[in-house]
């Protein structure tokens, strides 16, 4: 089973999360931050993953510490729960709709961290800040060590747009870390 724990206690967060890879169905996700949590437990479905998540953060500040540092954590349990990648698919892609809105997504499980945000997500969602769609994504990407590419290719309701590359990330994921061989999908022999 390709799983991982992590946890984060800093003076703006305190973090516990745990991933499974492999076909769990078991999904707890409390952030303090409702908009994060519909947006965690739409990624983990459409990814297959189990995921349980608590933080406790400093949302009277604001949502962006507990935004970015979950990001952060689920970076880490991902990388962690790949372990050597060995066998793993590596590259994905996925171009998902939802309603008027519709989201382009590249993903390279390559050990070489990258984001490349063509969406421009501004203003609310509710209470939360749009533009930290951008800043979760960005701190899932270095800290997990891939490579990933997410385009709005068409714009709409910003819940929308939040959503579809929600589930465009995921279905990534999902299609990236199966299990097509017994090597590791890289010309040098390690990722």
């Amino acid at each position: 089973m390709r799983k991982a724990q992590i946890t984060r206690n800093t003076r703006e967060t305190q973090i516990a999360l745990t991933l499974e890879l492999d076909g769990s169905d078991t999904r707890k996700i409390d952030t303090g931050v409702g908009f994060l949590n519909h947006m965690l437990e739409l990624f983990a479905v459409h990814a297959g993953l189990g995921l349980t998540v608590s933080c406790k953060g400093d949302t009277e500040v604001d949502f962006h510490h507990s935004v970015e540092d979950v990001g952060i954590c689920l970076g880490q349990a991902f990388k962690a729960a790949l372990g050597d990648k060995k066998g793993i698919a590596r590259f994905a892609d996925r171009v998902v709709p939802m309603d008027e809105c519709c989201a382009q997504i590249a993903l390279d499980i390559s050990g070489r961290p990258y984001l490349n945000f063509r969406a421009k997500l501004a203003g609310k969602i509710g209470e939360f800040d749009a533009e930290l769609v951008e800043e979760f994504w960005r701190a899932f990407a270095f800290h997990a060590g891939v490579n990933l590419y997410i385009a709005l290719l068409a714009e709409g309701n910003l819940h929308h747009e939040a959503e579809c590359i929600f589930k465009g990330v995921a279905k990534c994921v999902q299609d990236a870390v199966k299990i097509v061989s017994d090597a590791v999908p890289s010309s040098k022999g390690v990722l």
